[in-house]
């Protein structure tokens, strides 16, 4: 008796094989969660800002993720809403961009931000994308434009440490949900 080598179609094989393995989605942050402890870049390489205790003594902070420093939707519509919003003043409200800290010290100087830093908001470098894996908002950037892993653009509002608001938009990268009008 001789064994026959059966041929399958290159999909059903390669989804045969996939199934042998497991890989769980990561759990995006919810409400009740702690920030978790990440070392960010602000501005350069050795400026180095972990987000967990640079909330953890406020009353309450808020956390802005996009996708790309210098995107249309960035610059044009999501981050102005935050730099217009009259609370946005008493909030502390960090954006963090997966982008090396040059890249997010230009955008916070360009004049498309006119007025972020008089208000005190904070751009976060996240290079190797650790914080945004860290919180589960990611998305494969590389199928569109950003090349690259990407954060979901989302907002998190933090009081006394802990997550209470989590809102993230359902397409990663539109601007709606996370306004500066539906967060803060």
């Amino acid at each position: 008796m001789s064994l026959r080598r059966i041929s399958l179609p290159w999909q059903y094989a390669r989804a045969l094989s996939l199934r042998q393995f497991h890989s769980s989605p990561a759990r995006s942050i919810a409400v009740g969660d702690a920030i978790p402890s990440v070392q960010l870049k602000e501005d350069s390489p050795g400026n180095v800002v972990d987000i967990a205790k640079e909330i953890a003594g406020l009353k309450k902070a808020v956390i802005v993720g996009v996708p790309a420093a210098f995107s249309p939707a960035c610059s044009a519509s999501h981050i102005p809403t935050f730099i217009s919003h009259k609370k946005t003043e008493s909030t502390p409200t960090f954006v963090i961009s997966v982008n090396d800290p040059f890249v997010t010290k230009a955008w916070k100087e360009s004049d498309a931000l006119a007025g972020a830093t008089k208000l005190g908001i904070r751009f976060l470098a996240d290079p190797t994308a650790e914080f945004a894996k860290k919180m589960g908002m990611t998305f494969d950037g590389s199928v569109n434009i950003f090349g690259t892993l990407r954060n979901k653009r989302y907002a998190v509002v933090v009081e006394d440490g802990k997550v209470t608001k989590v809102v993230e938009e359902p397409d990663n990268t539109g601007v709606k949900e996370t306004t500066a009008d539906k967060v803060l």
